[in-house]
C-alpha cells in the first residue's frame, strides 16, 4: 500500500504565502484527505493528503500525490470542474501559481461572456 506523507511545514508556508500574496489576506485552509487513482492502469485508489480552500464561490484543491508531486483543480459546482492542463506538478509553487492563474483567466472569460 502506498503511503503519502502530509504536507510539510515548508509546503504549507508556500501555499499560505502564495495565497496571501494573491488575495492580500490570510485564507483559511483545510487539510483533508482524498482518494485517487494515481496509476491509470490500476483500479486501486490511494489516500492522498490535500489542501482545500474557498474564495468567491470557487473551491480549490491541491492533492499531494507523492514526494514533491501535486495535482490540482478548482470548481464552482460539481459540474463545473477545471484543471490547469498539467496532470501532475513536481514543484508546488508552479502548481499553485498555475492553478490561481487558470482560475483568474476562467473567471475573466465568464465575466466577458456574461457582458456580451
Amino acid at each position: 500500500m502506498t503511503t503519502i506523507s502530509d504536507f510539510s511545514d515548508a509546503e504549507m508556508w508556500t501555499i499560505n504565502s502564495t495565497l496571501r500574496e494573491r488575495y492580500q489576506e490570510k485564507i483559511e485552509l483545510e487539510q483533508v484527505e482524498t482518494e485517487m487513482r494515481l496509476n491509470p492502469y490500476s483500479i486501486e485508489p490511494v489516500t492522498c493528503p490535500a489542501i482545500f480552500w474557498e474564495r468567491d464561490k470557487c473551491h480549490f484543491i491541491i492533492c499531494k500525490t507523492g514526494d514533491r508531486l501535486y495535482r490540482c483543480q478548482f470548481y464552482y459546482r460539481l459540474y463545473q470542474m477545471y484543471g490547469t492542463g498539467v496532470e501532475e506538478y513536481d514543484d508546488l509553487s508552479e502548481c499553485i501559481v498555475s492553478l490561481l492563474q487558470v482560475q483568474a483567466d476562467q473567471n475573466r472569460q465568464e465575466e466577458m461572456e456574461a457582458n456580451e
